[in-house]
């Protein structure tokens, strides 16, 4: 089965678009995870970061179709971190959780290939279902990717819009009437016209952040074949009237990451009273309680 049918079949049995980020830092986490690492440690903190991840999945596994970890943050703990990003991994897929790995990899000839080996498909070494992808070395830094996609029903997201402020410095430039990221798009939209489950998307999807809605409006026409993976929701000020110009009809086609909003949910102002450190379970699971509230499209 493929990653995008998977991904829409998690989409429909929890009737959620939510993308839980798993983006562990030690200054955040709850009073009682931060405060079991006694010596300083990078073990020690790959354990909490492990252990802060696991019951994450715990919380929000019948609630959400997919969880994303960031890997910078466990790949600045060293080896250690990496131990705990495999296990944080293995466990959302153990949890029925579809996984899409935040690396935003990218290279040309061998060593995409190496990187696509690495990280796609439940057969990887990693195991994840889908790997974020940079496409700024080109068409030849993307094909290999594909290649693997095409071997084992895994899927990636190519960065396209992002919704940082400072991507329209590349992104948005103009050669020949078209921008940069309308190449990118164009290029997804060709290399998924072969590639198509019976719903019409293919393996490759698109990073286009709720910063930017009306790009995002834009970039949902121009790629009809492409899921979207949508960040910038709930911390850094995307909104539910943002994203849902992303969506086809039904509530398919997008997921709508949140990180920071909702595993902290724990320090918002609307939870810290009345959940606080003690209870960040509790916060955490009502944080995605309300964005799948705010974003109820599946129909």
């Amino acid at each position: 089965m493929s990653f995008a049918t998977r991904l829409a079949d998690a989409v429909r049995r929890t009737r959620s678009v939510t993308c839980v980020g798993l983006d562990p830092r030690k200054a955040s986490l709850p009073a009682p995870i931060r405060d079991s690492v006694s010596q300083d440690r990078p073990e020690e903190w790959a354990a909490a970061y492990t252990q802060f991840c696991c019951e994450i999945i715990d919380v929000v596994g019948d609630l959400v179709p997919c969880v994303k970890p960031q890997a910078a943050f466990f790949e600045q703990l060293g080896p250690a971190g990496m131990i705990s990003l495999g296990e944080v991994i293995a466990y959302a897929r153990s949890k029925n959780l579809l996984v899409i790995l935040d690396g935003k990899r990218n290279d040309i000839g061998s060593t995409a290939t190496a990187y696509a080996d690495a990280y796609l498909g439940a057969e990887s070494p990693w195991g994840s279902d889908s790997l974020t992808v940079s496409p700024y070395l080109g068409r030849d830094s993307i094909e290999p990717f594909v290649d693997v996609c095409d071997s084992r029903a895994a899927g990636v997201f190519v960065l396209v819009k992002t919704s940082n402020p400072g991507g329209g410095l590349l992104q948005n430039r103009e050669t020949d009437g078209q921008t940069v990221f309308g190449a990118v798009a164009e290029l997804l939209t060709e290399l998924n016209s072969t590639r198509q489950n019976a719903e019409g998307y293919g393996p490759l999807g698109a990073v286009v952040g709720a910063t930017y809605p009306q790009e995002l409006a834009e970039l949902r026409a121009a790629m009809p074949h492409s899921w979207i993976l949508i960040p910038g929701f709930g911390a850094q000020g995307g909104a539910a009237d943002d994203v849902k110009v992303g969506f086809h009809e039904g509530g398919m086609g997008a997921v709508v990451n949140s990180s920071r909003h909702i595993i902290f949910a724990h320090a918002r102002p609307e939870y810290a009273d009345k959940f606080g450190d003690a209870r960040w379970h509790d916060a955490v699971r009502a944080a995605t309680e309300q964005m799948n509230a705010q974003l109820d499209l599946v129909s």
